[in-house]
């Protein structure tokens, strides 16, 4: 039995460093380290992370699989793109998936949840937007995804919550690589006004004010698009998810 465990072991280290390297990633990717359509060398991805080749390919499988990344000509793989058309799709699906998972829970929400979303809320507001270069802060991003997971963690469903979270990464990425662009004050409001209709098991407000920014960005989106005989732009990426 023995000799069978140096393998096993070797198994579980190398999913410990995919896994790894998929957080590690997937957040270079967020934060718009690497930009959209950028190739993804296996060899420059190993000198990166410092970890073979086979968990770096595991990761970009993985990611492949939440559409943070294609692959290309069956061994390459490249940040994914989004066209216009692909972002309003990922826009209208993530509406549609709001009226189920916020609905389901508020309708299982207990007192615990409510402590939970107002901490989640009040974390966030105390924590500045961006740093002095003007970049996001890593810490309010972190307690940003905690509010909206923890506005939605009353939902009895693994499947519907896994699904909103690989929606909330497609749209997070567009939103960081311009969170310059985003009012802070503004931003704040438009959370506790989320967090109070919850709170207040008001459904229909709850999901109207999440689903007002998802809408707001296709509309600044379209009013940023270059004119004709202009340079085209660079693809505008507003608060999706705020």
């Amino acid at each position: 039995m023995s000799r069978h465990s140096p393998p096993i072991a070797e198994d579980v280290q190398g999913a410990t460093f995919a896994s790894k390297v998929f957080e590690q990633l997937r957040e270079d990717i967020l934060e718009g380290r690497f930009g959209p359509g950028e190739k993804l060398r296996i060899e420059a991805l190993q000198e990166r992370y410092q970890v073979g080749a086979s968990p770096i390919r595991e990761a970009l499988n993985r990611l492949s699989a939440v559409r943070l990344v294609e692959q290309v000509d069956r061994r390459g793989f490249r940040v994914a793109t989004l066209s216009d058309d692909d972002l309003a799709d990922l826009m209208q699906a993530r509406r549609l998936l709001n009226e189920i998972v916020v609905r389901e829970s508020l309708r299982h929400g207990d007192e615990a949840w409510e402590e939970q979303l107002v901490f989640a809320y009040h974390r966030m507001w105390r924590c500045p937007m961006t740093v002095e270069s003007g970049h996001t802060n890593r810490e309010w991003e972190l307690l940003h995804r905690r509010f909206h997971a923890a506005l939605i963690a009353a939902c009895p469903s693994k499947w519907l919550l896994d699904f909103h979270e690989l929606l909330f990464d497609s749209a997070d990425r567009h939103r960081r690589l311009n969170v310059r662009q985003l009012d802070a004050e503004s931003t704040r409001i438009e959370h506790r006004h989320i967090m109070e209709a919850a709170v207040s098991r008001d459904v229909e407000r709850t999901v109207r004010l999440l689903n007002e920014s998802i809408d707001g960005l296709l509309r600044r989106r379209a009013e940023a698009a270059p004119q004709d005989g202009e340079a085209a732009a660079a693809p505008v990426a507003e608060s999706l998810s705020r």
